[in-house]
């Protein structure tokens, strides 16, 4: 008879190998340490090589375990997925989604609302900052998943391209004398270095007024009418309005916004969210 992979004596295997111990892993998955052993014998005795090693400080996987928790994942992702998809079921648990400051005014509001309809149980929890700042959390395992603005050059694979433009007051001059005043971002931030990188392009002097990781921040300068700022194009407010070259500014390009998860860890619900974002996040 041929021998198949069982998905609950993987998924103990896989938490036994995220949690290091037996006991710890027992807990996770609501069963007994003895039980969750005879598990992990059985998932032995059924691909026929020795998967864990015994330590006193709890469990390492063998080379044979390694490579097929890489293979576990794949199963476990691939089987919750189509479940929950042929089911409708809606998806319970928490994730943790970063996003820019920009991109959560203009489009957050329709993403949740959206996602909120089809999952109402599912708990998100919205981390707003500067790109630079929600990468290294992704980096660091502090997000499940997180939109992040990236030069186009240095990305393949974009879900939306965005205009970088100038931005004042309504009744800002159409003439900006030198030196501009500046309202931007971090300087590690893409309108920090497009703003800086435009201007010394075509000689225009410029000084910085105020310099903020905070949107609001720079908006509350706008509209005091003492800086200019660089935003994407669909994150401009109503009562801002978009400077044109006549008043002597550069072109800033165009930058790409992406997604970033770990598929190899990411949670079934991760994963929706990942694809409910590419679905509706426009394309420009």
């Amino acid at each position: 008879m041929a021998r198949a992979l069982d998905i609950d004596l993987l998924r103990s295997f896989a938490s036994v190998a995220e949690t290091g111990a037996l006991s710890r892993a027992a807990g996770r998955i609501g069963r007994s340490q003895a039980a969750l052993s005879m598990q992990m014998k059985r998932l032995e005795e059924l691909v026929g090589q020795p998967l864990l090693t015994r330590t006193g400080r709890g469990v390492v996987l063998t080379v044979q375990g390694e490579r097929l928790l890489l293979h576990a994942r794949r199963i476990l992702s691939a089987h919750d997925d189509a479940l929950a998809e042929l089911s409708g079921g809606s998806l319970t648990g928490s994730l943790r989604f970063g996003c820019p400051d920009d991109y959560a005014q203009a489009f957050l509001p329709t993403l949740l609302r959206g996602f909120a309809q089809h999952h109402p149980a599912a708990a998100i929890e919205v981390i707003c900052a500067a790109t630079p700042r929600l990468q290294a959390q992704f980096d660091r395992g502090g997000l499940d998943l997180a939109l992040v603005s990236v030069p186009l050059d240095a990305e393949r694979t974009v879900l939306r391209r965005e205009n970088l433009v100038w931005v004042g007051t309504r009744d800002a001059t159409p003439l900006w004398s030198d030196p501009v005043p500046l309202a931007l971002g971090d300087p590690d931030t893409l309108d920090h270095r497009a703003a800086l990188t435009a201007l010394d392009r075509v000689g225009r002097g410029y000084r910085i007024a105020y310099a903020s990781g905070s949107l609001s921040g720079l908006l509350a300068v706008v509209r005091s009418g003492q800086a200019i700022a660089v935003l994407t194009r669909s994150a401009v407010p109503a009562d801002l309005r978009i400077l044109t070259p006549a008043g002597g500014l550069p072109a800033l390009g165009r930058i790409g916004v992406t997604l970033r998860i770990d598929e190899r860890h990411a949670t079934p619900l991760a994963r929706a969210f990942a694809k409910h974002v590419e679905a509706i996040l426009p394309t420009a």
